[in-house]
């Protein structure tokens, strides 16, 4: 260490990530009761501080890693949060993080280990500190990029229904879509590829299930649903 800026003062910096599944038609997340001081015992998302040779992106995908056990996840920054009174500890700044994942993929003893909840989104409770914000800004990040960006499949399973891949865009925009719209529109994106496979276990009738193709997306720079 050098003795450059010792006249300033020191400010911790901090990564929240804010993770996102898709279960029972409902969009949910990742929380769980803060196990240190301050704010011991509130509901919180999980994070840690940043290390001496981390960069912000290393820190949070360290910390994914720790939470849900998964690589190569879908993780997006949502933004900085640095009111000066957000941590009554210490003069914090926290970078949030946004990971979209299969609840499904998820492993339950890593969630048991470390106490935490899937929580539907609407049922959100009140979170530590500006959690809620990080959240909402999130939720809008997500709805903004949704009709430009592949998310939804970061939430489904590896083949998937035209069913199920609606209720995705339904839990992220928060509203309900026209089913008839809806499909004619996917029919018309080449990366999303239908296989020869029938849903037998989510569907009476019988479903064909789909699947992203992430070559083909790479080849079709004018993506929007």
């Amino acid at each position: 260490m050098t003795g450059f800026y010792s006249e300033h003062s020191k400010v911790w910096v901090s990564v929240d990530c804010i993770v996102f599944g898709f279960e029972e038609d409902k969009l949910k997340l990742l929380i769980g009761k803060r196990q240190m001081d301050p704010g011991r015992g509130e509901w919180s998302l999980y994070g840690g501080f940043v290390g001496p040779q981390e960069s912000l992106t290393e820190a949070a995908q360290r910390v994914l890693q720790d939470l849900t056990g998964l690589q190569k996840l879908y993780m997006r920054q949502v933004g900085a949060f640095g009111a000066i009174d957000r941590d009554p500890g210490e003069r914090v700044i926290s970078v949030a993080y946004c990971a979209l994942i299969n609840v499904k993929d998820y492993d339950d003893s890593l969630r048991e280990r470390y106490g935490l909840e899937w929580v539907p989104v609407e049922n959100m409770p009140k979170l530590y500190s500006d959690h809620n914000t990080m959240v909402k800004d999130a939720l809008a990040m997500l709805r903004r990029h949704i009709n430009t960006e592949p998310l939804s499949f970061n939430l489904l399973p590896e083949l998937f229904t035209l069913t199920q891949l609606q209720h995705v865009y339904e839990a992220i925009l928060g509203t309900e879509i026209d089913k008839r719209n809806f499909r004619k529109r996917i029919k018309q994106i080449d990366f999303i590829e239908k296989t020869d496979k029938i849903d037998k276990l989510t569907s009476k009738r019988g479903a064909a299930l789909y699947r992203f193709n992430s070559k083909a997306y790479d080849e079709d720079p004018e993506f929007k649903l």
